[in-house]
């Protein structure tokens, strides 16, 4: 065991870790014998270990930060403190959107561990669904919940400047996960970096286009700059589809480790841009039997009620809480519904742009960068995927570089039904 307390677990020192915890025995109805519960370590992301636990009487997940990137190696030193600040956002997001993020059990902070609800099947994660088509009705309305109230109530809209200070300051400890997407998502796919990958030869081309594009780095500087200094409210900070777990009637937000308080447009934009990269993967999961050209229009449709939603309801919190303790607009100040309204409007059209800059900013990181995604990395086909991937870049280039001109979300997914494809066979 490390000086600070620290040591990885396996599944027999986790045994030992789960009976010498009476809250988490308790819930799991654990005796002496080890045979009473079973452990099944199924972390698939980049960075941690995550075990389901199933007793005689309840089961649990157990999340362990390693102070390393787990797909890398060792090789690659990273803060296991960060498994704090994802306990601290998901009581703190669970608190005002209960529905919509597991319960915290247990934190440990000298083990960087984290014992949470078991999302029991048949949830699994959006983005398995989104490759097997399936239509999840309530995903909007429940996303758009989530990010509406965790936004919001985060925000100087809602909070004094003294308990927004304190948020920011507690969470500028958070810096290695921040620093790691300053520099895989800002900086690297858009320069030579041993880390960056993608389908090659058919996209060698449209790498060296992003790495080229001065217009699309002037942007990004704009948008990295954003990510590091405007403190909005406390973030997901990597709100993709892969950290969403769902059903047919339930969506589950997890893994906020890269939360901290930042721009409220990079969790908007990365789930907006992740569904985007989810509509072009279909054509490579098509077949004689499916041509998921429905499933297609499902999720542009999707895309466009998630931002609706959650312009509506972003805007109904605004208006309900216009005179409370939020100081970012004095009622004293603004004290008349027009001046309201019209401060509103310039709010939301330029979370809007912001949103729009950042999913697609994550589109690109994900078809040239270092983390692709399954959506993408499922399709056998090279040159398949190469079609898919390059349509998905294409727009995601032009969004970057264009997104001023949008006024409507519609006009967004329409601009997507019109990106021309390139064919590598």
């Amino acid at each position: 065991m490390a000086a600070d307390g620290f040591r990885p677990l396996n599944e027999k020192l986790l045994v030992e870790y789960i009976k010498a915890t009476p809250s988490l025995s308790f819930k799991l109805g654990v005796g002496e014998e080890s045979a009473d519960f079973v452990i099944k370590e199924v972390g698939d992301g980049n960075l941690n270990f995550v075990y389901i636990v199933i007793g005689s009487s309840g089961s649990i997940v157990v999340k362990q930060a390693l102070p390393y990137v787990r797909c890398i190696g060792e090789s690659f030193p990273m803060t296991k403190e960060r498994a704090y600040f994802e306990a601290l956002t998901l009581k703190e997001h669970g608190r005002l959107c209960p529905g919509h993020v597991p319960e915290v059990y247990h934190f440990d902070r000298p083990m960087s561990l984290i014992a949470m609800r078991y999302l029991e099947p048949p949830h699994i994660i959006l983005r398995k669904g989104f490759i097997a088509g399936v239509e999840y009705p309530l995903l909007a309305e429940h996303i758009s919940d989530y990010m509406a109230k965790t936004l919001f109530y985060t925000s100087l809209l809602f909070r004094g400047t003294t308990e927004h200070k304190q948020s920011v300051a507690e969470f500028c400890g958070n810096l290695g996960l921040c620093r790691l997407n300053e520099q895989f998502v800002f900086s690297d796919p858009f320069k030579v970096s041993h880390f960056n990958r993608w389908t090659s030869p058919y996209l060698d081309d449209d790498a060296k286009s992003v790495r080229e594009d001065d217009a699309l780095k002037l942007e990004v500087a704009g948008l990295k700059t954003m990510f590091i200094e405007r403190a909005q409210a406390l973030i997901h900070g990597d709100l993709h589809t892969g950290s969403v777990m769902v059903t047919s009637n339930s969506t589950q937000v997890i893994d906020p480790e890269f939360s901290f308080m930042g721009p409220m447009g990079y969790d908007i934009g990365a789930f907006i841009g992740n569904l985007f990269l989810a509509y072009f993967s279909q054509d490579g999961h098509a077949d004689q039997e499916n041509d998921r050209e429905s499933y297609k229009t499902w999720i542009l449709k999707t895309a466009e009620n998630t931002w609706n939603l959650f312009n509506v309801k972003f805007t109904k919190l605004w208006h309900e809480n216009k005179d409370g303790s939020g100081e970012a607009y004095l009622p004293e100040v603004y004290n008349n519904s027009e001046l309201l309204l019209q401060t509103q409007k310039k709010y939301m059209k330029d979370l809007f742009h912001d949103s729009l800059g950042f999913g697609a900013t994550k589109m690109i990181r994900r078809i040239v960068g270092l983390a692709h995604v399954e959506d993408f990395e499922s399709i056998k086909d090279d040159k398949r995927r190469a079609y898919c991937e390059h349509r998905a870049l294409e727009f995601a280039k032009m969004l970057l570089k264009e997104r001023h001109q949008f006024h409507t979300i519609d006009e967004v997914v329409s601009a997507a039904l019109e990106v021309p494809g390139k064919t590598f066979w």
